[in-house]
């Protein structure tokens, strides 16, 4: 669907049983797994405030418990209900709808972003990742997940002539609607330019082969995956990659006591009543429902008058 915030289409879940269809009930606990390997390894061991951007249900976000405090966000409100459902009300969680291209927090305000399973929905990573800088603090951590173009099915697929596509170019590649596969080499090119310096870099889902998973124990395909994972800093020839980038400083912050910040006019005096917040110069632009702040509707309101 297309964003009244925005031009660029974005991947809708609202409405969606993805945590149940895809993951509890889609054969994948291998992926489920190897993730996560791959989280302990890269996140930092403590910080404030984490953004966790496509939270969704909240499949990841207890890989995030060493942190004080998570902001969940997602662009489905249907998701955040679950995720709700899974982790709770308390004070550590905080739940936003929101579109990634247009993200409602002050800059400088977190320690460390986590985007798994996210950006491959997107048509311009670039200016995602340079919203996401906006939002860390100098030398904050972003932890992202893509999807790699250059694994070795693609690349033996392609030297059998069994797909036209190249994958060693350096263009992504839209395998089905608003789903993309991307090259390590362009992907790292956007990180540089959004104002990143790669730190770590894992290969992940070595085995992600369906009759492997269905003859060999999880336990023992996630360890030699887990094994093989550091083998990314060498090359990347895995289905997905999962990286460390950490944010350089761009000159000093503005200090300010706010948490938000108005999407349309980005100002930060916005005041908060039990169902809204509001933006002095833009009118409401949250509503706030069920423990959910919800910048989509209202934001979308407003841009269309």
């Amino acid at each position: 669907m297309m964003d009244a915030t925005t031009s660029k289409p974005v991947c809708d879940y609202d409405g969606s049983h993805y945590q149940t269809e895809f993951w509890e009930k889609g054969g994948r606990a291998y992926e489920d797994l190897v993730e996560r390997i791959s989280l302990r390894h890269l996140l930092p061991k403590n910080g404030a405030l984490c953004l966790e951007i496509g939270a969704g249900a909240g499949r990841l976000t207890r890989e995030l418990d060493h942190f004080e405090r998570v902001v969940l966000l997602d662009y489905s409100r249907t998701q955040l209900q679950q995720a709700q459902e899974r982790l709770g009300r308390g004070p550590r969680f905080i739940y936003v709808v929101a579109n990634v291209y247009h993200l409602p927090f002050v800059p400088g305000l977190f320690h460390t972003a986590l985007m798994v399973r996210v950006i491959h929905h997107l048509v311009d990573p670039r200016a995602a990742l340079e919203g996401v800088r906006a939002t860390l603090r100098p030398s904050g951590a972003l932890v992202l997940e893509f999807a790699n173009k250059r694994n070795v099915k693609a690349i033996l697929r392609y030297w059998l002539g069994r797909q036209s596509w190249n994958p060693f170019s350096p263009e992504s590649i839209e395998f089905s609607k608003l789903n993309f596969n991307f090259c390590p080499r362009s992907m790292r090119s956007w990180l540089h330019e959004a104002g990143f310096t790669i730190r770590k870099q894992r290969s992940i889902s070595h085995f992600r082969i369906p009759l492997l998973k269905r003859i060999v124990p999880l336990h023992w395909l996630a360890t030699a995956d887990g094994v093989l994972q550091s083998s990314g800093e060498l090359w990347q020839l895995s289905p997905s990659l999962m990286l460390r980038a950490d944010a350089h400083p761009v000159g000093p912050i503005a200090p300010t006591q706010s948490f938000f910040r108005c999407q349309h006019c980005y100002s930060t005096e916005l005041s908060e009543s039990k169902h809204t917040i509001t933006c002095p110069n833009c009118g409401p632009v949250c509503s706030i429902s069920d423990g959910i702040y919800d910048f989509k509707e209202p934001f979308s309101s407003q841009r269309s008058k």
